[in-house]
């Protein structure tokens, strides 16, 4: 199993590393070599050229920088919004406790995939490539955080009968203080395990919008606009290299899945 991880966080490292040297590229992303459209793998384009003439390599590249950023990103922003929730109404209780419930059982019981689709089409498709990026995974953290509150939740109800807690709330600790200094610190195991089970989540459905045509906006990629080619699917026996995006993603998705399912995070 060790080995296993091993190559997982190699294959990872690799993947960032690629990623983090989109800049390195052999062409701009965004440069368009119209009298090479569609051309086969060679020497100068790696991985071919799409119908604009844009080197494949070199917006795979971009793709995995744009969507190995943004996903972890978002997923940062609903495990913090979860455990605000969370911390809140598992130790006051009460009123707060009622309406966060109500409002987390709200956010778990709507068809987010529906809801996700609908505001992402009533945004204007004219909008730059950064503001696409920021408004995509921003409505995926704002809907991936109810889950995650759920268990966090959970977690502070068993922590505020635990020895330490009670023996800092009998020598006077502020509300403050036991949040930050007591309950916090014993949840990161499961503060953890959720932000890792949602950069996948994340990843997958990014990669479904852009399929869609409502994810990152051009001249950007992603991972899922360069999905966007595979709806032509008859061009993939004669040009299999469209599928390099898929394979990175399964490759990816599959080496978080190894690395992580095994390690002390979930303990």
């Amino acid at each position: 199993m060790r080995s296993l991880h091993r190559i997982a966080g190699g294959i990872l490292l690799a993947v960032g590393l690629l990623a983090a040297g989109a800049d390195l590229a052999p062409h701009n992303y965004e440069t368009q070599f119209r009298e090479h459209a569609n051309e086969s793998p060679s020497r100068r384009f790696l991985l071919g050229t799409d119908p604009l003439g844009r080197d494949r390599f070199s917006r795979l590249l971009a793709a995995s920088r744009t969507s190995l950023i943004g996903a972890p990103v978002a997923a940062l922003a609903a495990t913090a919004a979860a455990a605000a929730v969370g911390l809140a109404a598992g130790y006051y209780g009460g009123w707060v406790n009622e309406m966060a419930t109500g409002i987390t059982d709200l956010f778990l019981s709507l068809p987010w995939l529906f809801v996700l689709l609908t505001l992402r089409a009533l945004l204007p498709l004219n909008v730059s490539s950064r503001a696409s990026i920021a408004a995509t995974f921003g409505m995926l953290a704002a809907i991936g955080w109810a889950s995650g509150a759920r268990v966090v939740r959970a977690s502070v109800l068993n922590l505020l009968e635990s020895e330490p807690i009670l023996y800092a709330r009998s020598y006077g600790c502020t509300n403050g203080r036991i949040l930050c200094f007591h309950l916090l610190p014993n949840l990161r195991p499961v503060l953890s395990a959720q932000f890792w089970i949602l950069v996948p989540v994340f990843l997958l459905s990014e990669a479904n919008l852009g399929l869609l045509g409502l994810g990152v906006t051009e001249p950007m990629p992603s991972w899922g606009s360069m999905l966007s080619e595979l709806q032509n699917y008859q061009r993939i026996p004669e040009a299999p290299w469209m599928l390099a995006p898929a394979v990175l993603i399964v490759i990816v998705i599959a080496s978080l899945h190894f690395l992580v399912s095994g390690s002390r995070t979930w303990e």
